[in-house]
């Protein structure tokens, strides 16, 4: 049974700060809109958003699962892991046990080369200690490991048991989890877990999601909250294991195409919804269709303010389930109820004090907005971040309704968008995953040089 460490309160900890962060960070990407066109006081407006971001929150957790299992390798061996090295080297040499001697048998030709040359007892060259190394994690993602008769005789929990039986149908990071907690228990004094060293991962890219998430915060430019976090994990997870630690393809699917395409889409959806309503209503009187979408949006701010817990608020509920299933607590990525419930709460506070310098950027300087510009654009964001949560992807809400609102001041006319702030806000896009990455890197650095990891 695995207890609570410090560390990990202290990262569960800084999640939760970093999630009141992102929700006066993002207030303004539900309420900037309505607040503008004065459809609805600051004060009612944030008190609606809140209200909605607790309820989104509640409501799915297929990002969350996305954040906590698809974007870094949890269970990817390191050399400092063999804490034996020339104790687990002897044992796969000699093969007296039947896990030493499947791991001898599935061993690559290089590695059976320079075991060739390898005297038993003495120190492993660092040749050997890579080639061991890459034998295990090549291990890990097998689904032939676990036989109740390689295992007879070692004490394993049954949770551990019951997944190793059904290994197959378990997605990749749930299985590499599930064998990397087999081969630990096989080799409990040669074999080191790596719980508190990903820990440090975690911590590291929250604080640098933090620092990246202050600072656009600071000089009022809508960056995303929920790329800062990504990119500080990816920063931090390559300093600790190197390139193969991130989950390249899980990046590229669910990251870095929708970072693209979330405000793509909504751009051309805010285009088109605000070209379909002026040509509809362009026979009405102008002071009716203002009458009518200053009621009609406070249905899509409503909507605006869901969508947004929906999909942020899950992102930091997948770093604390990420560092519960890395410290053994939970054997597979599954959002704990309590972790719903504390981030939901926590993010509804964070939007209750709001982020007005954000809040006058997006509702003031990217176009002048009128009630039925609000509507366009928050409904477009709406629908947006409605599916990409539904397909568990954690795409930036800040992208997704500035996007909406460059594509609704659009379809007026060109000149009617500032695209000076236009690139300003696409700079702070482009630079903020290598920027929160690299400060991760250094928090990292830093919290091992203070003895954090061990």
């Amino acid at each position: 049974m695995h207890s609570l460490t410090l560390l990990l309160v202290l990262v569960v900890v800084c999640t939760l700060l970093f999630d009141y962060i992102n929700g006066f960070h993002d207030t303004a990407n539900a309420i900037a809109t309505v607040v503008s066109t004065r459809v609805l006081s600051p004060r009612n407006a944030i008190i609606m958003a809140a209200c909605l971001n607790f309820v989104g929150a509640l409501f799915s957790t297929h990002v969350a699962v996305t954040v906590a299992s698809g974007l870094v390798d949890t269970a990817r061996f390191r050399s400092a892991d063999i804490h034996q090295p020339a104790v687990f080297a002897a044992k796969l040499k000699n093969q007296a046990d039947p896990v030493s001697r499947f791991l001898a048998e599935q061993s690559s030709p290089e590695t059976q080369k320079l075991f060739a040359g390898y005297a038993a007892d003495s120190t492993p060259t660092p040749e050997l200690q890579a080639a061991l190394v890459e034998d295990l994690n090549r291990i890990i993602t097998r689904t032939d490991f676990y036989s109740a008769e390689r295992f007879a005789g070692i004490t394993l929990e049954e949770k551990t048991v019951e997944r190793a039986m059904k290994i197959a149908k378990l997605k990749p990071a749930e299985r590499a989890n599930t064998n990397r907690a087999l081969l630990e228990k096989a080799y409990a004094a040669e074999l080191g877990s790596n719980q508190h060293g990903f820990q440090v991962v975690i911590l590291a890219a929250i604080v640098g999601a933090i620092v990246w998430n202050l600072l656009t915060w600071y000089f009022g430019i809508p960056s995303s909250s929920s790329h800062a976090l990504i990119g500080g994990l990816c920063g931090a997870a390559i300093v600790h294991g190197g390139l193969h630690a991130v989950l390249w393809d899980g990046i590229v699917r669910k990251v870095l195409i929708p970072l693209v395409g979330s405000p793509t889409m909504g751009f051309l959806l805010g285009f088109l919804i605000m070209t379909i309503i002026y040509k509809t209503l362009s026979h009405v009187h102008p002071g009716k269709v203002s009458a009518t979408f200053r009621h009609l949006q406070l249905v899509s701010a409503a909507a605006m303010a869901f969508t947004h817990g929906l999909n942020d608020a899950q992102k930091s509920m997948g770093i604390i389930t990420m560092a519960l299933v890395s410290a053994r607590i939970l054997s597979e990525p599954v959002v704990p109820t309590w972790v719903v419930l504390s981030c939901s709460t926590v993010m509804a506070l964070g939007t209750s004090v709001g982020g007005w310098r954000i809040i006058k950027t997006m509702g003031h300087k990217i176009i002048r907005l009128e009630p039925v510009h609000g509507f366009a654009a928050e409904t477009t964001a709406a629908i947006v971040l409605f599916v990409t949560s539904h397909f568990g992807m954690p795409v930036s809400t800040t992208h997704t309704i500035s996007g909406s609102i460059f594509g609704v001041g659009a379809s007026k006319r060109l000149s009617a968008v500032r695209w000076g702030v236009a690139q300003t806000m696409v700079m702070a896009w482009v630079l903020t995953l290598p920027a929160a990455g690299i400060v991760a890197a250094l928090a990292y650095k830093l919290f091992m040089l203070l003895g954090l990891g061990r």
